[in-house]
């Protein structure tokens, strides 16, 4: 993780995604060590966390790590990157994907 991304685990979530989201949005980057496409993501993500500082809250949970969550949310494919507002489950993108059309996801939900 760096300064602008934070690992979270299953018995936070309630507390770093739920809670937190209430006050800022949060999006949850759904990933584990041995899928090359979250691997490929993670930069792009840091990139967007550092660009968008103090308009949303980024952090990851480890799949393998944390089962619990990724379940109870139906993530069936990773990486999943999943936007919290005020609680709340708004948006989710599932897949690889450039700088600017993550960009453009979060922007239009960010927006909404």
């Amino acid at each position: 993780m760096s300064e602008h991304t934070t690992a979270i685990t299953d018995a936070g979530f309630a507390q770093d995604v739920r809670e937190a989201s209430r006050t800022q949005p949060v999006l949850v980057d759904f990933w584990a060590d041995w899928c090359g496409p979250c691997h490929s993501m993670a930069p792009i993500l840091e990139q967007l966390a550092a660009d968008n500082a103090g308009r949303v809250k980024v952090v990851k949970l480890d799949v393998d790590a944390n089962p619990q969550t990724p379940a109870a949310l139906g993530i069936r494919s990773i990486p999943t990157l999943m936007l919290f507002r005020d609680g709340e489950l708004a948006a989710t993108h599932v897949g690889n994907a450039p700088k600017a059309m993550l960009s453009a996801f979060l922007d239009a939900k960010l927006a909404a």
